[in-house]
């Protein structure tokens, strides 16, 4: 028995105002597959620098209810928005949950940017001596039009009506909006393919049937279809680009409660929530989810050697956490064996970072160094040498004070107003993003709310940091990957 599906689709936003999950929309049903590919499209605010949370549910459908209680729940996933937008070509899939003890299938969910394009594109077409493919009559043709993606693959963007019992069909003309079909560039390379009672054919002018092709040395076609457009319409393929990012931060006395590192049981320190408040939403821009930590300003055991370079995880030759959670777990371990002391300096943290930013030549990854304080910075001058040498390289640096000091020599490296110079030289970009915690911090004691607040501000300035390194260098998106083919379609080419 086959399902008729459907997908209802839930976000919520954390941003300024905490908002609770609502039903955004829901997909068309599909009837008597269990590989529904669904054509109804739901347009999202991005926002790169705020967590943007999904929920997709699937249904079998029993009856007209829109009740959905009334149908056989078939399976969920959670996401976010980022994790959508930083998938390779902004193509995620991921396994159905939400029935114990059950593999519930997968699903993929597809993104890309909308351009401002409101023009639209009336069509019409007609069918000449199709394929007869039924038994006691001829053909219920119908079209279906996919338009290419950024990963290289199709995606169903409107299917005709069925007209029945005709070689010869003329489908109603119908007005589609050219952002529908080629997110209003014109340029685009793309493809028609037409079904005949489930049997995929391609279509030029002439509608050819691959298998019949392979086996008739004199075969020609199986029909024609013609067209009546009022504009061109073309496709062409986009590509994502990918980020790498680094966290390190500055430990400071965890000894007592009053310590903005003490770790209370019942709620994150100081720390914690800006680590946690960033890391979260970046992560789901780094292809692998692997952060090298490191801490600065600690003696070391055995010996108590001052260090201001040492990885968070007690391993020297492989500093790399396995996601947030494990850049958290390598946190708290190393307040337990390292002793926290003092100077500041930021440079030998920024140098470990433009080492590895400056081994990228070609724009396929971006270094985003993160770094928490609740000290004031010691060695200013060599910090801003370092700055003006990484303004050149693919990275970007947030620095968030944490704590009452004071921390108004940290505005200086924020070159927002003044660009930041050094011995003579000007950055060749603005790289710095500096806030200091305390400002975001809601006075009810919303947590949650103090995070989302920081991680939208802090991060805001990201993507144009990005543009503006991978622009001023002329480097465009890698090539895009080959062509993703689901099971049981044919293998699709450009025509």
């Amino acid at each position: 028995i086959h399902p008729r599906n459907v997908i209802t689709f839930s976000p919520t936003l954390i941003s300024r105002q905490l908002q609770p999950t609502f039903q955004f929309g829901r997909t068309e049903v599909i009837d008597n597959t269990l590989n529904p590919d669904f054509v109804r499209k739901f347009i999202l605010d991005y926002f790169f620098e705020e967590r943007q949370n999904l929920k997709f549910d699937l249904y079998d459908v029993d009856s007209k209810s829109t009740n959905l209680s009334k149908h056989d729940f078939l399976g969920q996933i959670f996401c976010t928005l980022g994790e959508v937008v930083g998938s390779l070509g902004g193509r995620m899939e991921k396994s159905l949950g939400g029935i114990p003890g059950k593999k519930c299938g997968t699903i993929i969910v597809k993104a890309e940017e909308l351009s401002n394009c409101r023009e639209s594109v009336m069509m019409q077409f007609c069918g000449n001596k199709l394929d007869k493919k039924d038994f006691f009559g001829k053909s219920d043709p119908f079209l279906v039009f996919y338009r290419s993606n950024e990963d290289g693959t199709f995606t169903i963007c409107h299917k005709t009506e069925v007209v029945k019992n005709t070689l010869n069909p003329v489908w109603q003309a119908f007005k589609i909006s050219v952002r529908a079909l080629c997110n209003g560039d014109y340029d685009r390379y793309g493809v028609f393919l037409i079904i005949i009672t489930h049997l995929f054919l391609y279509f030029s002018a002439q509608v050819i049937n691959p298998k019949k092709k392979g086996k008739k040395k004199k075969y020609l076609n199986s029909g024609t279809v013609s067209k009546h457009f009022s504009c061109y319409m073309l496709f062409f393929f986009l590509v994502y680009d990918f980020y790498t990012f680094s966290f390190i931060w500055f430990p400071g006395n965890p000894a007592q409660p009053t310590s903005l590192h003490y770790m209370n049981p019942y709620q994150l320190n100081a720390y914690a929530m800006a680590l946690k408040a960033v890391g979260e939403i970046i992560q789901d821009y780094d292809s692998d989810k692997m952060f090298p930590a490191l801490g600065f300003g600690a003696k070391l055991p055995p010996d108590g050697r001052i260090s201001h370079e040492f990885a968070l995880n007690g391993n020297p030759q492989n500093p790399y956490c396995n996601g947030i959670d494990g850049v958290m777990e390598a946190y708290y371990q190393s307040l337990k064996s390292v002793t926290l002391y003092g100077p500041t300096n930021f440079s030998p943290v920024i140098n470990h970072v433009a080492r590895y930013a400056a081994s990228i030549k070609d724009g396929s990854q971006y270094f985003i160094l993160l770094i928490i304080t609740d000290g004031v910075i010691s060695d200013m001058a060599q910090t801003k040498e370092s700055i003006v040498n990484a303004a050149c390289l693919p990275m970007s640096i947030i620095i968030v004070g944490v704590g009452p000091a004071e921390f108004d020599a940290m505005i200086e490296l924020d070159g927002d107003e003044v660009r930041i110079s050094s011995r003579g030289r000007n950055a060749e970009r603005d790289i710095v993003q500096f806030v200091p915690f305390r400002d975001y911090i809601d006075r009810t004691g919303n947590h949650i709310l103090s995070m989302a607040r920081l991680a939208k501000d802090v991060l805001a300035e990201i993507p144009d940091q990005f543009l503006s390194y991978m622009k001023t260098r002329g480097i465009k998106p890698s090539p895009t990957p080959p062509p993703y083919t689901p099971p049981g379609h044919p293998l699709q080419t450009q025509i």
